[in-house]
Order: structure tokens, then sequence, then C-alpha cells
């Protein structure tokens, strides 16, 4: 946040990948779907702070189809709430 607040963006665009989740082959940093919409509504907040509630979400992808569509879903429900 200490950067955030020096560099005040206008808008915020999320790489929305998910090959940090639990079950991927790749990531190995075992989060879960929780984790990605709480960064989600971090994201929301800091947009909505500076960049007019600008935000881009853009699916960068997994390697567990599975756990990709799930975490997907609560991305996408996040940025709903």
């Amino acid at each position: 946040m200490p950067a955030l607040e020096v560099f005040q963006p206008e808008f915020v665009l999320v790489s929305a990948g998910f090959d940090a989740r639990m079950g991927d082959p790749i990531g190995g940093l075992l989060w879960d779907d929780e984790t990605f919409a709480e960064l989600t509504r971090r994201c929301i907040r800091i947009a909505e702070r500076w960049g007019g509630g600008r935000l881009v979400s853009v699916l960068e992808g997994g390697y567990n189809p599975a756990g990709l569509a799930a975490s997907a879903v609560a991305h996408v429900l996040a940025l709903s709430e």
C-alpha cells in the first residue's frame, strides 16, 4: 500500500492467472479460491480509491482445469460483490 499511495493508479489491470492455486502442477503456492477472491477485493478497493473504480481483468489461465474454473468463478463473484 505505501507504494500505491505514491503511485495512485488511474486504473487497475489484473492479470488473472490461477497457477498459484492448490492442485496446480506448476505454481506451487497452494492458494485456495478464497485467497483469489480476497486479492480481487483488494484490487477493487485500490481501483475505487484512486482509479474511479476502473478495473480490467484479463484471464491468464492455470494448469489444472478444475482448479482454474473454481478460482475463476471465485474471482468473478468477488468482482460482482
